[in-house]
């Protein structure tokens, strides 16, 4: 090797960083060469036992309905930024209208494809959704079909040439763009499918996928209980452990002591050596002389409650939950370590909610709504080419966070806003509501009172 490729300090044995050491404490280390090859070797199996727990959990189940509940609750809702008063409210009538024809199938509007998506993004760890232009005209002709997971093969890769390639059905191009996705029409293990349908290509601008990205390059997801599964298992087979000792002790009354053989005249039934004999309150039982009755005492399982608990809060930790939310155990709970608590939780939940759902699956499907609306001719623009900027503008505004104390949440608000650190506007989005509809909805409200000579307190905006 030349001498300007060697590292002085590649000979040195001695490394700084414990995590790098070798020895007895680090005999046979685990460690993760390639995030995407433990993905696309492990993502299958791992989702399938998440799904698996989910339905059969109830800690799961609950962990993943609160995580749902409150990355997506009622719908994260866009609002039209467009400098032009008229156009935003054409295209919130547009939006309101067709967003109960989300959905082809017609179980759900669009924020109940919202909550869908982000269900099996939290349990399989991604979600795929198609965009597909229909014939329907009842409202804007766009549907949003949901996929599932598996109908993008992990295990498809393959070189297209000239730089274009296939890894893990998504097709790149040669600067390392997503340019279409290799999308089978049924789940492979369907059982209602007989046939064999190879995957179609469909491209990049009519596919979402969202998952949550970890690390740079990632090409699939995983799911979000790949932390805790595990544990899980461990869980329910200590549970099990636990309960069948509880039922095989509550089984046995008590043993009967007899070194003469005599007891054997009990009145009773003696079936294959065990007397059943019927107690009451105050029975007096002779026994012959030598003849004894000891009754059960068995003992309870000392640990479960610990065991138990800190095993919940491992799996509340693994999946970005406060502990309360996933056992419902609300014991020594005060206000502040529940607000604490709930404040680090909802950073996590407005990351979430901003870069990932909001980026990967709302803003494709605003853009695509808005560009169909100009192509159709319910919303006139004809500076549209010019500037879409404009009309593509859009804030998404995720359901407010009920107040831990509404009171003083409330008090803090008002003085934000009457220090100027803070408009009503921000306010007012925050709670995912719209400040123009808002100020409208309390005019209105205002004149209707004088109009019906009522008196209210002025609580509306100055």
């Amino acid at each position: 090797m030349p001498k300007f490729f060697q590292n002085p300090f590649w000979g040195r044995k001695k490394r700084s960083f414990d995590a790098a050491g070798v020895g007895r404490r680090w005999d046979q280390p685990r460690s993760l060469d390639s995030l995407n090859t433990a993905i696309l070797a492990g993502a299958t199996p791992a989702a399938r036992r998440a799904g698996w727990y989910a339905r059969n959990n109830p800690w799961v189940a609950s962990a993943v309905d609160s995580l749902v509940g409150n990355i997506v609750g009622a719908g994260i809702k866009p609002q039209s930024t467009h400098p032009d008063r008229a156009v935003r409210e054409r295209l919130q009538a547009l939006w309101l209208r067709w967003t109960d024809h989300a959905a082809p199938d017609g179980l759900a509007d669009f924020y109940g494809l919202q909550a869908m998506a982000v269900r099996a993004m939290v349990e399989s760890g991604e979600s795929f959704a198609r965009l597909r232009v229909t014939g329907d005209t009842d409202s804007l002709p766009l549907h949003i079909e949901l996929l599932d997971r598996e109908q993008v093969p992990t295990d498809l890769h393959r070189d297209l040439g000239g730089g274009t390639r296939i890894r893990a059905g998504i097709e790149f191009d040669s600067a390392g763009r997503r340019v279409a996705y290799r999308v089978a029409g049924v789940r492979p293990d369907d059982p209602l499918s007989s046939l064999q349908i190879d995957p179609i290509r469909v491209f990049a601008a009519d596919c979402i996928h969202l998952f949550k990205p970890v690390a740079a390059g990632q090409l699939r997801g995983i799911t979000w209980l790949a932390p805790v599964l595990l544990r899980l298992h461990e869980l329910d087979q200590f549970e099990d452990a636990t309960l069948v000792k509880a039922k095989v002790a509550a089984l046995f009354t008590g043993f009967i002591t007899d070194p003469d053989g005599t007891v054997g005249g009990l009145s009773g039934d003696n079936r294959s050596g065990v007397l059943s004999v019927g107690m009451e309150p105050g029975s007096l039982i002779p026994l012959p002389p030598g003849a004894d009755i000891r009754f059960s005492n068995p003992t309870e399982h000392d640990a479960y409650a610990p065991f138990v608990k800190n095993h919940l809060r491992a799996v509340a930790a693994g999946l970005g939950l406060p502990y309360e939310l996933v056992s419902g155990d609300l014991e020594g709970v005060t206000y502040s370590s529940i607000r604490a608590g709930l404040v680090e939780f909802r950073r996590r939940v407005e990351q979430l909610q901003h870069n990932v759902v909001v980026h990967l699956f709302c803003r494709p499907i605003w853009e695509r709504f808005v560009r169909l609306a100009v192509l159709t001719g319910d919303l006139p623009a004809r500076d549209f080419d010019a500037d879409p900027t404009a009309y593509l503008g859009c804030s998404w505004l995720p359901p407010k966070f009920d107040y831990v104390d509404p009171m003083k949440d409330v008090q803090a608000e008002i003085l934000a806003i009457d220090a100027g650190l803070k408009s009503r506007s921000q306010a007012i989005s925050s709670r995912g509501y719209d400040a123009e509809r808002l100020d409208a909805e309390i005019a209105a409200d205002k004149d209707r009172a004088a109009d019906m000579g009522l008196a209210f307190g002025d609580h509306g905006s100055s």
